[in-house]
């Protein structure tokens, strides 16, 4: 089968598709593997990396459309992408359908494409393989996005940040931390923050799962079930609030309203992770790596859908790994 990669075209997405390790899985199975020009190049991967791994250099995106049974990306197709897209073709990427404009859903229907959205792929056990990984690395980049944030430095028209550590230090607390999901996301930040120093507090609503983030952190994480009294409680305490809902095949529910957030200290900070499905925070709205913030209710906000993509040599490897066992199993 012929697979190909083209270059992400959207601005500052830097990830590729398929690393080197994963062209030569597929090209070992005896497959063919076509990567546009300098694909891999914002994640530190050469032409010449992918060419010792048996790919194919090809030099426009048509091409690596146009030669491709399969095509793995990362972001979702763009409109100048839709002309690209052959008849019958299997497209593999995080698609985002719920939240993405109704013209690609129309280009993907009327050239009968074979779409696989990576943040649908689920094993029997409900582990969401690709989507796992990618996860994982928002929430550990969680602490790096809040403690740059927080510096005074960091500005915005009649505002600033608290000039906080998210450590604080002997007789200076830390920054309170409120993360509202215990998922994937949320406990792999609750985790990254406390491993700062932050005081985390992580509100959500299966009790399981808030039960392992207590006992992985040795109690060192305050949990609370999620409910309206318990979600105003905690807003209103935070420094940095991080959104981080996931509900599985629809948009991602709103639980913090705006007056919630009009609750919130001046200058604090939210992270909606959710906004990749629409966010889950009623003041969040997309913003870009280019210019990742905005204020709304005196509250610097954060909401970059492709986040990952600030650390794309990680995340391309991860999504790698976790995607090429179904990339092999569609080949087959």
């Amino acid at each position: 089968m012929e697979f190909g990669v083209p270059k992400e075209i959207r601005d500052l997405e830097m990830r590729v598709g398929l690393t080197p390790p994963g062209v030569l899985a597929l090209t070992q199975a005896g497959h063919t593997v076509y990567v546009e020009r300098d694909a891999g190049h914002g994640a530190g991967f050469t032409d010449e990396h992918y060419r010792q791994a048996g790919a194919q250099i090809v030099y426009s995106t048509a091409e690596a459309y146009g030669r491709a049974d399969v095509v793995a990306k990362i972001a979702r197709p763009t409109a100048a992408e839709h002309r690209l897209f052959r008849s019958g073709q299997i497209i593999c990427s995080f698609l985002h359908l719920r939240v993405a404009s109704p013209d690609l859903l129309n280009a993907l229907t009327e050239h009968e494409i074979t779409a696989i959205s990576y943040e649908e792929l689920e094993e029997d056990d409900g582990v969401r393989p690709v989507l796992l990984p990618a996860s994982e690395v928002a929430g550990r980049m969680a602490p790096i996005i809040a403690g740059n944030l927080l510096r005074s430095g960091q500005s915005l028209p009649g505002q600033q940040g608290l000039g906080m550590l998210l450590s604080g230090l002997p007789g200076v607390p830390a920054a309170a931390v409120v993360i509202v999901g215990a998922g994937v996301v949320g406990s792999n930040a609750a985790h990254a923050f406390c491993g700062v120093g932050a005081a985390v507090t992580v509100v959500g609503r299966d009790i399981p799962r808030l039960r392992q983030i207590e006992e992985r952190s040795n109690g060192r994480v305050t949990t609370m079930l999620a409910n309206e009294f318990n979600l105003k409680r905690a807003v209103q305490f935070a420094d940095v609030l991080v959104g981080a809902i996931l509900e599985p095949g629809k948009r991602a529910p709103v639980l913090i309203s705006r007056e919630m957030v009009r609750s919130m200290r001046p200058g604090s900070i939210i992270i909606d992770f959710s906004i990749d499905e629409g966010g889950c925070i009623e003041t969040s709205r997309p913003t870009t790596l280019r210019d990742p913030i905005y204020m709304a209710e005196g509250v610097i906000h954060h909401c970059v859908p492709n986040i990952t993509s600030a650390v794309a040599r990680t995340t391309s490897y991860a999504i790698t790994n976790a995607a090429l066992p179904h990339l092999l199993s569609i080949a087959d």
